[in-house]
């Protein structure tokens, strides 16, 4: 899944789950709603994406150079390392500049709820 958000200047687009051949069909879409919207800086949140494959890396590379060729500038925030590796040995990785100080929110906020299953003792 990919949400697209915006601000006067930046686009951002959330990923989630994998981002690869099977989800390629989206990206056309995608590609074509961030190029139309002309933001210098696009954000790429990259921390729920469980698995990419080179087909999301050309996907993100394209982005990219869409982005660069208008004067803009591209930013992966929190990509894990396996991804910054198909990047790399894609030879992108210098479109992208990398935000590793970004945390993001947890899936799921922490609830202090434990399952009553898991607490009982089993007889002894």
């Amino acid at each position: 899944m990919i949400e697209i958000a915006t601000s006067p200047s930046t686009t951002t687009l959330v990923v989630a789950g994998d981002l690869d051949l099977v989800e390629r069909d989206q990206f056309p879409e995608v590609t074509a709603r961030v190029t139309g919207l002309r933001r210098q800086l696009l954000v790429i949140d990259m921390c729920r994406v469980s698995f990419m494959d080179s087909t999301g890396a050309a996907f993100l590379i394209s982005l990219a150079d869409s982005s660069r060729r208008r004067g803009g500038a591209t930013v992966l925030r929190n990509p894990d390392a396996r991804d910054l590796f198909v990047l790399e040995i894609c030879g992108a990785l210098d479109l992208f500049r990398i935000d590793t100080a970004h945390r993001c929110e947890p899936a799921t906020p922490p609830s202090g709820f434990r399952h009553p299953v898991a607490d009982e003792v089993a007889p002894g």
